[in-house]
């Protein structure tokens, strides 16, 4: 494909990434504005899961966007056949790659960055929906820092009541024990999944570090050979590393009730 390729009334110029069910353009609106670009994947015509996921990712966005730490929407449909999300351009990249390589505007800013990305999970919390795909690879941060959380496709509307769940998408590594035991689950299974990504970045491993989802699990339920987070890395403060233990509580009711409550203790811990 020769870029640019005009697709409705925008301009794709670079191609940025491809994932597993869509691509993301580096794009341009008829202002001359840049943008990005999402475009879902051919699949075949009975993929509907595929097609349902992407437009309920789009739909939630729509409703959650306006906040400081979570991507602009600009619009989404359908346009020659393909369905598409028009957002926000952050010129940057997600926090595993940044951690992978080490990256000095992730180390520089990581107290930051620990606040604002449980900032922008409160926020999709408040706005009445579950993230249920929160780790480092949603969480984009720009060469100046700017922080933004991405992709709610699998995001479903947050319940009263623990809820049990046809289907259980997500990454095993930062799934809660609940939900990889197929239990009744609840917006604390993102609080769950925060704790991982938080001992993560802080650490470089995994907290439950197994090949499989049983291999997690069986971790998650026996934590006989876990190591906290100082004793891995020393330099974390101990109300950060307490914060973390919390929210990876294997029990729910152990965990931070509200997102609320973990961003207050993650600002008087980091004193950011």
């Amino acid at each position: 494909m020769s870029l640019p390729e005009q697709f409705g009334p925008y301009e794709l110029h670079e191609l940025i990434n491809s994932g597993g069910m869509a691509d993301l353009y580096l794009a341009t609106n008829p202002q001359k504005q840049t943008l990005a670009i999402r475009r879902l994947r051919h699949k075949g015509t009975f993929d509907f899961t595929t097609k349902r996921r992407f437009i309920r990712g789009c739909q939630v966005l729509s409703h959650i966007h306006n906040h400081e730490f979570v991507i602009a929407y600009i619009d989404h449909g359908k346009i020659n056949g393909s369905y598409f999300l028009a957002m926000e351009y952050i010129e940057g990249n997600n926090l595993k790659l940044l951690a992978a390589d080490a990256d000095p505007v992730l180390a520089e800013n990581i107290g930051n960055v620990l606040i604002e990305s449980a900032q922008a999970l409160d926020h999709v919390h408040e706005s009445g929906f579950i993230h249920l795909d929160f780790k480092p690879e949603n969480i984009l941060l720009s060469r100046n820092a700017a922080l933004r959380l991405v992709d709610f496709d699998l995001s479903i509307p947050k319940p009263e009541q623990p809820i049990k769940t046809k289907n259980n998408p997500g990454t095993p590594a930062y799934m809660s024990p609940e939900q990889l035991l197929r239990q009744p689950i609840d917006h604390r299974l993102d609080i769950f999944a925060y704790g991982v990504t938080a001992f993560e970045l802080l650490t470089s491993q995994k907290p439950f570090p197994g090949e499989t989802a049983e291999d997690i699990l069986r971790l998650q339920l026996d934590r006989s050979g876990f190591k906290t987070p100082r004793e891995i890395n020393p330099d974390i403060p101990v109300a950060m590393e307490k914060i973390i233990l919390k929210c990876l509580e294997q029990n729910p009711e152990k965990r931070y009730p509200f997102t609320s409550v973990l961003v207050r203790d993650l600002q008087a811990a980091l004193y950011v």
